[in-house]
């Protein structure tokens, strides 16, 4: 297809306007001066704010007469079927289409040098983490974020300068592009932070997976850069494939960057020296907690001073960078609990946010409340991971599986059986076969001092925001006001 960008394309229609990256895509696209319409579901904040600041108003459902008049390029955001009534309409017309993806390659990295943060944990606080930086040293980069940074004006910028970092998202493009959306970002640097076998509905197998990434490695020209974390199960091996320069960082002593000495930990944050050719020994501290989040912060230091960012520029950045929305992210505190909401939905993550946690509150009671909400989350396969996992909890509450109804009896985890396990180590749980059910029954169980976190890929149906308004309203027919008085 022509690059868009050339042609000059001015109406652009969007089918499902509202996904994480499909909205901030739709926001470049109208400050670059394209008219911009879309039609969704109905959409809730972060994205409905997104586009409402915009001015883009989206179509409520999916209708044909949304596609009139005709737009000069449709836009199909990647969880839209043949299906959809829109889509069957296009295909009808032989209208012009684009992926997310390829529409953001053709319109916005033509001339850049994209950086590409790709893997299956940690995408979205790198992306945010190295675009604060590169902001706060001068360096005006563009930048497309999978969720919501604190520090960022919005999770989109076009910006002038040579980089543009983009989180690479390893799931399919559209229903006519069945390849990853990271293949369209053109790469000249990739930091992968690690890959664990993930969206089972689309990689059926481990090896499945892997090939999606050897691809994207592949796609690094030869004065490229992979940087990748050498402690994380199969980089190293996909590093093996690359034909450009790489570097490794992580904790462990055979990577080239990495903390000279165990990381010290306090409740506000971490601080690390690592060792730069050019300065010595540095010392680094980070405000956001957790030894996934040094991990995250040494891929920024190779990228930042790779590109000659200067040293203490670089070392403020990360010392004033405050995170992502809904990555550890506090919901509120009343009647003595804190609520935490996270985006940890596969059993590394949970692991990692609940360490976090245990970082952040060392001494208080730690709940967690998680829903298997993706196809593969509710699998059975993950449940050793599972019990490892919450293992780090003091209480863990199971919402129902999201996606039961479409997992075949033997493949769906057994969340009884979990439970039995996790007590055998200590651990109390209870699983719930409703979200009304889930709500009481944590609030019925909280206590004072007690720090509950909610885990989920989605909506998780508002419960952080609930669990947190019913602490602080509580009443005589509520089992918290009972025991908070």
């Amino acid at each position: 297809m022509t690059d868009a960008g050339r042609v000059g394309r001015r109406s652009i229609h969007i089918i499902a306007i509202g996904g994480t990256g499909v909205a901030p895509l739709a926001c470049l696209l109208k400050q670059e001066g394209y008219q911009v319409r879309g039609s969704d579901g109905p959409l809730y904040p972060p994205m409905s704010d997104l586009l409402d600041r915009a001015g883009i108003r989206p179509f409520a459902g999916f209708d044909p007469r949304h596609l009139q008049p005709r737009p000069d390029l449709v836009i199909v955001g990647n969880a839209v079927p043949r299906s959809n009534p829109e889509v069957a309409e296009l295909e009808r017309l032989g209208w012009p289409k684009m992926s997310m993806p390829e529409a953001l390659g053709s319109f916005f990295l033509t001339g850049r040098d994209p950086v590409v943060v790709a893997g299956t944990h940690g995408k979205t606080t790198t992306t945010a983490m190295a675009a604060w930086v590169y902001s706060q040293c001068g360096m005006d980069p563009g930048y497309l974020v999978g969720g919501l940074p604190r520090d960022l004006p919005e999770s989109f910028a076009k910006g002038s300068g040579r980089r543009f970092l983009i989180e690479g998202d390893e799931y399919n493009a559209a229903y006519f592009d069945r390849g990853a959306k990271f293949l369209h970002y053109r790469p000249q640097t990739v930091i992968l932070t690690g890959v664990e076998h993930d969206h089972v509905d689309l990689y059926p197998d481990p090896e499945s997976f892997l090939a999606a990434f050897r691809a994207l490695v592949a796609l690094l020209p030869e004065d490229g850069l992979l940087i990748a974390d050498g402690d994380a199960a199969h980089v190293r091996e996909l590093a093996a494939s690359a034909g450009c320069p790489v570097m490794f960082y992580g904790l462990g002593s055979e990577n080239a960057v990495r903390p000279l000495a165990v990381p010290e930990t306090t409740p506000d944050g971490t601080r690390f020296r690592v060792a730069d050719g050019a300065l010595g020994e540095v010392e680094i501290v980070i405000g956001v907690p957790g030894l996934h989040n040094v991990r995250n912060a040494l891929a920024v230091w190779v990228l930042a001073r790779r590109d000659r960012l200067p040293p203490e520029g670089v070392r403020a950045a990360l010392a004033s960078f405050r995170g992502v929305h809904r990555r550890l992210e506090r919901v509120g505190e009343a009647a003595g609990v804190t609520v935490i909401d996270d985006f940890a939905h596969h059993p590394t993550e949970i692991e990692a946010t609940l360490a976090a946690l245990r970082q952040r509150f060392p001494k208080r009671r730690l709940v967690a409340v998680f829903e298997p909400r993706s196809l593969t989350s509710g699998r059975s396969f993950l449940a050793p991971d599972y019990l490892r996992a919450f293992a780090r909890a003091d209480v863990v509450h199971l919402a129902p599986i999201f996606h039961a109804g479409r997992l075949p009896h033997e493949e769906r985890l057994d969340r009884g059986a979990l439970i039995a396990r996790l007590a055998e180590r200590g651990v109390a749980a209870a699983a719930w076969d409703t979200l009304e059910a889930l709500r009481d029954g944590v609030l019925a169980a909280l206590a004072p001092g007690d720090v509950v976190v909610t885990m989920s890929s989605g909506s998780f149906d508002g419960m952080p925001r609930r669990l947190a308004e019913a602490l602080a309203k509580p009443t005589l027919e509520d089992p918290v006001g009972e025991k908070h008085g």
